[in-house]
């Protein structure tokens, strides 16, 4: 079913040796493009894949070993993506998926690679999710396409933004207008979303909106630390967060027991931003309420599904 300009699309996903952990292919009905996905250990295989001794585009990505909870990738291309994906990857210890992208009717060009290269860069840093390991941004002018082969570049692109979330590298999507935005005041970037909010007994305050599937606690937030509870599992996201200065210091210097969200931040999840926010692991959906309500978020999702039903 379609609503407006959104449509169904089918991606084929096809575990190659019959291991979930092993080299997978994917690819979208009606695209000519085809993505290889392997970790270290089907590496190997991937490599040895005759579609992969084609031109085309490769992601090498992993934990940023300077950013703990971050993500670091590397992008590349070349006239034999299996030759330069190897290169690549022994001068990188930080990745541990590997990603090639070619064509099943191997009908890209030099041209072609570099531009999906030179704009996989741009995009990716523009959304600023992950850490680029390049060191220089390519002008995707450097080589001049046709026109028709601009569009055609550029419909590619498209597809890989809908088929590399659900290989679990989410690098292109743009952020949210609540924190892309951040020049316009809060009121105008967040026009529309439900508000939620943490009222804590400490006194920490915390204000999120829910957009596009990413909870993202605004700006002036408050945050617990220093509380001693066991160490949950998105102490480490904490740890950047202040680092890069996301958090900092609520009140003097030698008070550390409250932070402040200097400028908003997209979470993956309500638990996620409320283990950050309250110091411990916790469940975000009863944690966060609707803004002046006693209704939790999880109360909230199921009267939006409900809604949702009955209108169908």
């Amino acid at each position: 079913m379609s609503t407006g300009d959104t449509f169904g699309r089918t991606i084929q996903l096809f575990l190659v040796d019959g291991k979930p952990s092993g080299l997978r292919k994917a690819t979208i009905h009606g695209w000519t493009g085809l993505l290889f996905v392997s970790g270290a250990s089907a590496f190997g295989t991937l490599t040895a894949r005759d579609e992969v001794d084609r031109t085309g585009v490769y992601i090498l990505s992993g934990p940023d070993p300077e950013a703990p909870g971050g993500t670091r990738a590397y992008i590349g291309s070349g006239n034999s993506v299996s030759e330069r994906i190897r290169q690549s990857a022994v001068k990188r210890d930080f990745w541990e998926t590997a990603i090639a992208v070619t064509t099943s009717d191997d009908d890209l060009s030099k041209g072609h690679a570099e531009y999906l290269e030179a704009q996989l860069i741009r995009l990716t840093a523009e959304a600023n999710r992950v850490t680029l390991d390049n060191a220089t941004q390519p002008d995707s002018t450097r080589r001049r396409l046709p026109e028709a082969d601009v569009a055609n570049m550029e419909q590619f692109l498209a597809n890989l933004r809908i088929i590399l979330p659900v290989i679990g590298l989410d690098m292109l999507k743009p952020q949210p207008k609540a924190v892309a935005k951040v020049a316009e005041p809060v009121e105008d970037r967040t026009s529309g979303e439900v508000r939620f909010e943490i009222r804590h007994k400490s006194g920490v305050q915390a204000t999120a909106v829910e957009e596009d599937g990413e909870f993202v606690v605004l700006e002036d937030s408050e945050a617990l630390t220093d509380t001693a509870h066991v160490q949950h599992s998105y102490s480490g996201l904490k740890a950047k967060l202040i680092s890069e200065g996301i958090l900092m210091p609520l009140g003097a210097p030698s008070d550390t027991s409250r932070l402040r969200f200097v400028r908003p931040w997209s979470f993956s999840s309500p638990s996620a931003a409320a283990a950050v926010v309250l110091d411990r692991s916790s469940n975000g959906r009863l944690e966060w309420k609707v803004k002046g309500q006693p209704q939790t978020y999880h109360d909230w999702q199921q009267a939006q599904a409900e809604k949702q039903e009955a209108a169908e």
